[in-house]
């Protein structure tokens, strides 16, 4: 196990997060989907985690509305882990209640909400504090000065955005230095070798400004797992077959999995494990969030960390998933050529 540093700071995350959306039990809402493990499996998945290095676990309020929280701070009691042992990573913005201001990334909502995720944490700080998603309506500085106050406050020591656009990002940044706020430090967005959208203006952003990158759903819900798709053996079942989410090009993904299986067969590992180790490999990429319902599961997404793929493995699966060209990408490429370092040649 690898670690990174996170952004700009002097924290250093595990290059594998453990992502406790299935941390709850199911029903028949929406979560019901996605959460069906008890206190029981949560113990075991965190305990099989922190014997494999991971020292980062993500979760977020909005989880089967609290449960995530809930299970994950009682595990970290019941296997009697030191709390500077682990970074926590939770988010603040979903609906948790019934009123207009129990959702969204206002003052009031933020102040509310942190010290509800610190109870049902049973901690008494979070270590990376991260807006869950856009407000188009509370403006970026009300947020900012909310999760400086709450830094200032030790609450939380570290502050994260989850799925910004590029220029939202920006403008934060902006505002946090010219105010003197604790900025964003990283951004959890999707990211796979299915979509790799965010390569064309977000990852230029964070390499600017040394922020780092939480990937989440690495296998697309479960689409390059290898259970789906021309050549599948089995039948597609899991959380992809009753919940089609992120949205995915399949042509493209099929290709990308076609591709997989071949390199997969060559180093004796699934399709999975290449999947992961692809998004691994790339140097922006802080941690892999990878989420499990049983420690099986777990066990074979963590053998990603020791696949690596060689210079023709990445080169084969950076073709066969390559962004199709984009304004103003394919412009800038063509008007930057003569800007690049030229070769030297002597005069005659």
């Amino acid at each position: 196990m690898r670690y990174n540093q996170l952004g700009n700071t002097g924290l250093f995350v595990s290059e594998i997060c453990l992502g406790t959306m299935t941390f709850g039990a199911a029903d028949g809402d929406f979560w019901g989907a996605i959460a069906d493990v008890d206190q029981d499996a949560a113990d075991r998945i965190v305990e099989k985690s922190l014997a494999a290095g991971v020292n980062f676990i993500d979760t977020a309020d909005v989880y089967s509305f609290g449960d995530s929280e809930r299970l994950l701070g009682q595990s970290l009691r019941n296997l009697g882990v030191k709390r500077t042992d682990v970074v926590i990573a939770t988010k603040v913005y979903g609906q948790m209640g019934a009123g207009p201001n129990d959702r969204g990334a206002s003052r009031g909502h933020i102040m509310d909400s942190v010290e509800a995720s610190l109870e049902r944490l049973q901690m008494d700080h979070i270590d990376l504090y991260q807006i869950h998603a856009t407000d188009t309506v509370t403006p970026i500085d009300e947020t900012l000065r909310a999760l400086d106050d709450l830094v200032s406050r030790g609450l939380v020591r570290y502050a994260g955005v989850s799925n910004w656009q590029a220029w939202k990002i920006a403008k934060a940044l902006g505002v946090s230095e010219r105010k003197g706020y604790a900025r964003f430090e990283s951004l959890q967005a999707y990211y796979s070798i299915a979509g790799r959208d965010l390569e064309r203006d977000i990852v230029p952003l964070l390499n600017e400004e040394k922020m780092g990158l939480m990937v989440w759903s690495p296998l697309a819900g479960g689409l390059l797992s290898g259970k789906y798709g021309p050549g599948a053996p089995g039948n597609g079942e899991g959380r992809r077959a009753t919940f089609d989410f992120p949205p995915v090009d399949k042509d493209r993904a099929w290709e990308c999995v076609a591709a997989m299986r071949e390199i997969a067969a060559e180093h004796d590992a699934s399709v999975a494990e290449v999947a992961l180790a692809y998004i691994l490999s790339k140097p922006f990429v802080t941690s892999v969030i990878i989420g499990a319902k049983r420690v099986e599961q777990l066990e074979e997404n963590l053998k990603a960390v020791k696949l690596k793929l060689d210079a023709d493995d990445l080169a084969r699966l950076d073709a066969v998933s390559a962004l199709p060209p984009e304004y103003p990408g394919w412009m800038l490429e063509r008007q930057s050529a003569a800007r690049r370092p030229q070769p030297f040649e002597p005069k005659a």
